[in-house]
């Protein structure tokens, strides 16, 4: 029996989202689990997949169109289903004719039509409208390299396509000296040269961009940041990964340790375990830390969950899986809610030390430098050694200074007597 297939809320707080493709086509059946379409919300592009088998009646919106949380957006038959007299049934289901529905499309997502259903397939399996199953990011690639997803091999799990598939593809290209069709492009989707000059692109705001530069401008504007700044020696910090590294089956960086050490200040100094409310302070009872994780699209920042009960192996291999998910474009919003505080390195790039914005409602972020070596001062006598730069940038309205002072100060502890991090 036909039924309404209504816009998820794939995340807590977003009351619209867009839809940002179909995976399935008009017509074509889906089995349970199977992606049926791909949501774009100011965090996060996710598949939301079918709680059940069945067939895509009716697609009511095409992609680009940003739609509100509780709406209908398609209608789903049963397997074999058919359409029969559509304007009869939306009646029936209490929805009006899909031309009279409201097509807010966004300016920076090209529209494309909503996918057409594919011939039946001679062995008369399930129709799977000739869909190839990919990740958000991986379908984004191929569409900006000019290559059909079609037309790739997927790697990820159940044959997914993924980021690498598309890059492997593209470089074998480059290697073959092959150009690729001119694929369709509208104007909207491309960059905008200015009539007058062309000694520039303009590039179109994406949905996640347009979101961290709101969120970011108005913690600027609206939360009163502080700065406390420390240097940290890691010598015995750097020995200490050296030999867990010999022994672990998990490798672990400096960053894993350097988020342990969070937890540990965090348990510490529980009172910047906290964010501010308009009616109150919350504090939390688990140490939750979001990791800024750098992706094609922009920067996300998911949470590690109860830290402070986790070894550094788990934190490694837990941050590494997220770091897989935020460049395949496969993680999902309540991956990145919640946390007080964001660990944000940047040392791998050689900065030394930098500034960073909080992330509201956080009320603070950890931004880590690079490891460099310095003259120190050690029992009277100058000596080399290996020195780590860290700023602390604090909301001022659920921590004071003190508080603060006290928390960094338990941090530049363990990271400088790291034994405590893996005890």
């Amino acid at each position: 029996m036909a039924e309404l297939f209504r816009m998820p809320a794939v995340a807590a707080d977003a009351a619209t989202a867009v839809l940002s493709a179909w995976q399935v086509a008009e017509g074509a059946s889906f089995t349970k689990d199977d992606a049926l379409v791909s949501i774009e919300t100011d965090k996060a592009e996710v598949d939301v997949a079918a709680e059940r088998d069945g067939v895509l009646l009716k697609a009511l919106y095409g992609p680009g169109v940003e739609i509100e949380v509780g709406d209908p957006i398609a209608v789903l038959g049963a397997v074999g289903e058919q359409t029969g007299d559509l304007g009869a049934l939306l009646a029936e289901l209490g929805v009006g004719a899909p031309a009279a529905a409201p097509q807010a499309v966004r300016r920076d997502v090209p529209e494309e039509p909503v996918a057409q259903p594919a011939a039946a397939p001679a062995s008369g399996g399930p129709d799977r409208g000739g869909r190839v199953f990919s990740s958000p990011l991986a379908r984004r690639l191929a569409r900006e390299a000019g290559l059909g997803i079609e037309t790739l091999t997927g790697t990820g799990p159940g044959g997914r396509v993924v980021r690498r598939d598309v890059e492997a593809a593209v470089a074998a290209r480059r290697t073959q000296g092959t150009e690729p069709p001119a694929a369709p492009s509208p104007v909207a989707a491309a960059p905008v040269p200015r009539a007058d000059a062309g000694d520039h692109d303009d590039i179109p705001h994406t949905r996640m961009r347009r979101a961290i530069a709101r969120r970011l401008t108005e913690s600027k504007q609206h939360t009163p940041h502080f700065y406390l700044r420390a240097t940290c020696a890691v010598d015995e910090l750097l020995a200490l990964r050296q030999r867990i590294n010999a022994v672990s089956p998990v490798r672990i960086s400096v960053n894993d340790l350097l988020i342990k050490a969070v937890a540990t200040a965090h348990t510490q100094v529980p009172e910047m375990n906290a964010v501010w409310q308009p009616e109150s302070v919350r504090r939390f009872r688990s140490v939750d830390v979001s990791v800024a994780i750098a992706t094609d699209t922009g920067l996300v920042t998911p949470v590690l969950r109860g830290i402070e009960n986790l070894s550094v192996s788990a934190i490694a291999t837990r941050t590494r899986a997220f770091a897989e998910q935020a460049r395949s474009g496969s993680l999902r919003p309540a991956d990145l809610e919640g946390g007080s505080i964001t660990v944000s390195n940047l040392g791998m790039y050689g900065v030394e030390e930098f500034a960073a914005i909080i992330n509201p409602p956080q009320a603070a972020i950890l931004a880590i430098g690079a490891a460099r070596d310095e003259a120190v001062v050690r029992d009277d006598a100058v000596t080399a050694a290996k020195v780590l730069g860290v700023v602390l940038s604090v909301d001022h309205r659920p921590v004071d200074g003190a508080v603060a002072a006290r928390w960094l100060a338990a941090f530049t502890e363990a990271v400088q007597n790291p034994v405590r991090l893996v005890v």
